[in-house]
């Protein structure tokens, strides 16, 4: 498999080291985190770890590395670190787990409370702030995901009333009306398990993908309640340079990493955006763009190219800083771009690639870490983490 030099580079220093119980016991096994893993055998890695959870890159090579699918759950693609839960809600409430919260009961805000009554029923309960991959509401929410992207048709998260007509007209095969069947097949043709059509990659691609970072860091970033690694960084347009630690103090500060060939990024950042518009007096937001998770010279996927998203993995920081520049005109974001350099010093820091959501409380220390975008970019579960952040 032919890895690229620039593989080698981003992580030949990385590597974890294992002490677990076993045969190995007694002296730690280092594990390079990189190209070099190919090298041993995976029994081997395996074995090293028996009785313990390996590290989060471990993890991700061994699920590719054995061919087996990713998906939310597996490999290093796991649930939110948070402060905050129906627990600690019920308990600043003073109610039992299985009780409710009215309006009338709830201690903040009108706006809050809509914000954390997920189903809008108008009371909240531990339902409400189940972000886990079993809830039925996710189910139903990462349905509509799959049938927003397939019908939006310019890539900026946004449909239109064109791209309405144009699936009912595809669908409706020149009838006024469609059927149940017809519109299911309409919209799941092409799909895979995973993918939309043409988006599945070969193994090859996610492995050079885990090696240089496009498919995520091999970092893990900070954990919760650790201090939030400092950054500088100047905006896409180059007329601003923020440093974390002096916009960290009063307010909580919510940073969103991504990047323009990111599909579910870019489908889901308006939401973010709303989120930006409904809480910027209460809290300061930061976009961070990072490397790209599907260049044309990587896992290319032709989704990108059906909306016109075609760029190749930028070498230099000015490439980087006009394909955020792309971004930026596509989707509008109305808070701060800044553009991580081309090391990708903060999304390794942060464990950024390709895309996260974090919450800082006014110590500057991780509320909230959602897990590893895709899967992990629960746009509503950081909402609602900021609000209890605000109320702590």
């Amino acid at each position: 498999m032919k890895i690229e030099s620039a593989c080698a580079s981003t992580t030949k220093d990385h590597s974890v080291a294992n002490t677990s119980a076993g045969p190995l016991a007694g002296s730690p096994t280092v594990f390079p985190l990189g190209p070099e893993l190919m090298d041993i055998p995976l029994d081997e890695i395996e074995q090293a770890y028996a009785g313990t959870i390996p590290p989060e890159g471990i993890r991700m090579y061994l699920l590719l590395a054995r061919g087996l699918k990713m998906g939310s759950g597996l490999g290093w693609y796991g649930p939110c670190q948070s402060r905050f839960s129906w627990a600690w809600l019920a308990a600043r409430h003073g109610i039992e787990l299985d009780s409710v919260i009215s309006a009338a009961q709830f201690q903040g805000p009108p706006e809050w409370f809509q914000r954390l009554d997920r189903n809008q029923d108008a009371q909240i309960t531990a339902e409400d702030l189940d972000w886990s991959d079993h809830n039925p509401w996710l189910h139903h929410a990462y349905a509509i995901n799959r049938l927003f992207r397939k019908i939006e048709s310019n890539g900026d998260g946004r449909l239109t009333r064109e791209d309405w007509h144009r699936f009912f007209e595809m669908a409706a095969g020149g009838k006024d009306e469609v059927t149940l069947e017809e519109l299911r097949e309409a919209w799941l043709s092409g799909f895979s398990s995973t993918f939309m059509p043409g988006d599945a990659p070969m193994d090859e691609a996610l492995l050079d993908g885990l090696f240089n970072g496009e498919l995520g860091s091999m970092q893990e970033g900070p954990a919760l309640d650790a201090a939030a690694p400092d950054f500088q960084l100047t905006t896409f347009d180059g007329q601003r340079s923020v440093r974390l630690s002096e916009v960290t103090g009063s307010k909580p500060v919510v940073l969103v990493f991504g990047n323009f060939t990111c599909g579910p990024f870019r489908a889901m950042y308006p939401s973010v955006d709303q989120v930006y518009q409904r809480f910027k007096q209460d809290a300061e937001f930061l976009a961070i763009y990072v490397r790209e998770a599907h260049p044309v010279d990587g896992w290319h996927m032709c989704s990108n190219e059906k909306v016109g998203v075609k760029v190749f993995q930028p070498k230099t920081y000015e490439e980087r800083i006009s394909v955020a520049g792309q971004c930026h005109r596509l989707l509008k974001p109305s808070m701060p771009l800044l553009v991580d350099d081309i090391h990708d010093t903060t999304g390794h820091a942060y464990s950024g690639m390709p895309a996260r959501l974090y919450v800082l409380d006014t110590q500057g220390r991780i509320a909230y870490k959602a897990g590893r975008g895709p899967f992990g970019f629960k746009i509503g579960e950081m909402e609602q983490a900021l609000v209890m952040a605000l109320m702590q």
